[in-house]
């Protein structure tokens, strides 16, 4: 066994040999290097006499799982405050919509004092008569200028015009509703809410003020009169202003003059204007503005020349030209009935017939 100052493996060969090597206290062989202890004294250790000869570093991998957890609080945190101001806060169920009321419809027929006046020329009745400077078809039903209102915007505002305009025109202008053939161009705009009431009144008509077709559009009986010309004079206006939050009230007012002749008459017979005045409501909610469609509120129609003692419920049957209206009385009015709207008639002023 080596003495205290020789290497842990003994003498190592080929070095120099005798206690007399000046430097055999301080060469060390490989195997002395690696069995050897190391330590590092920290200042405060050096200070203290029995302190731990040691001072050890702690390892990197604590300080990060600290942070990782510190973040997966701060993420728990959050999401906890998401939840409680989601419920704290949270917004109400949007309420149900309101659905679209039964429709009034009113037509009240205008008898002619005397003999229909006629012409062979529609253009020059329409120039001898108050429409000879309206519009033709639906330039007779132009826009007004649209504001932004408390809840709606002016692009809203607009559509809902739109729409009342596109159902004004499909229902007044369309040859093919016009002879009865079709009512399908206006029932696609109204809100779904009404299409029950709307078929009802052309499969049972009654003039009980809810179910009359003539209310909902203009129809001629088609086996009595077609139109001579197609150039149909309108004027009017219409106007919009915002009844509620989620509703906006479209107002329309217009007057539709149409040039007729008998059905199957040749060309060269005689033409008379017929006169409808449609004063029409209509509402406008936010899911109507998103399928371009309108509740009808309110309808009411002034129409002649037309015969009181005939029913003007299902389609409009005009007193031609050379001819007199039908002698007789509109159908009685029962008090009693709450059913049942009113027969109303009135008398075509001479001042709204063409001067020929």
């Amino acid at each position: 066994m080596g003495g205290p100052g020789d290497p842990p493996e003994g003498t190592p060969e080929g070095g120099p040999g005798g206690a007399e090597d000046e430097y055999r206290s301080v060469v060390f062989d490989e195997s002395f290097i690696r069995a050897a202890r190391l330590q590092e004294y920290s200042a405060q250790e050096r200070m203290a006499d029995h302190a731990p000869a040691v001072r050890r570093r702690s390892p990197l991998h604590p300080k990060l799982t600290w942070q990782a957890l510190i973040l997966l609080l701060l993420i728990a945190v959050a999401f906890a405050t998401a939840i409680y101001m989601g419920v704290r806060h949270s917004y109400s169920p949007p309420q149900s919509r309101a659905s679209a009321g039964p429709a009034r419809l009113t037509v009240v027929p205008l008898a002619p004092p005397g003999r229909v006046p006629g012409a062979a020329d529609a253009e020059r009745l329409y120039a001898s008569s108050p429409a000879a400077h309206y519009d033709v078809g639906a330039e007779g039903i132009p826009l007004p200028a649209s504001y932004r209102t408390a809840h709606f915007s002016d692009s809203q505002v607009v559509a809902a015009l739109t729409a009342a305009k596109d159902y004004l025109v499909r229902s007044s202008l369309y040859p093919e509703v016009l002879t009865g053939r079709q009512v399908h161009p206006a029932r696609v705009l109204l809100d779904a809410d009404q299409l029950d009431q709307f078929d009802k009144s052309f499969d049972h008509p009654a003039g009980d003020g809810r179910h009359v077709p003539t209310g909902w559009l203009v129809r001629f009986d088609p086996s009595r009169v077609q139109l001579a010309d197609d150039k149909i004079r309108v004027q009017g206006s219409l106007t919009a202003a915002e009844k509620d939050p989620a509703t906006l009230e479209v107002t329309a007012d217009h007057v539709f003059v149409y040039a007729l002749r008998p059905t199957g008459a040749s060309p060269h017979a005689l033409v008379s204007l017929f006169t409808v005045r449609r004063q029409m409501t209509f509402r406008v909610d936010r899911n109507d503005l998103r399928t371009h469609q309108v509740q009808l509120v309110a309808s009411s129609v002034q129409a002649g020349p037309l015969s009181c003692a005939v029913d003007s419920t299902t389609y409009l049957r005009p007193v031609l030209a050379g001819q007199t209206a039908t002698t007789g009385v509109p159908a009685g009015t029962n008090p009693y009935e709450s059913n049942k709207a009113p027969a109303l008639c009135g008398t075509l002023a001479t001042g709204a017939e063409p001067k020929v």
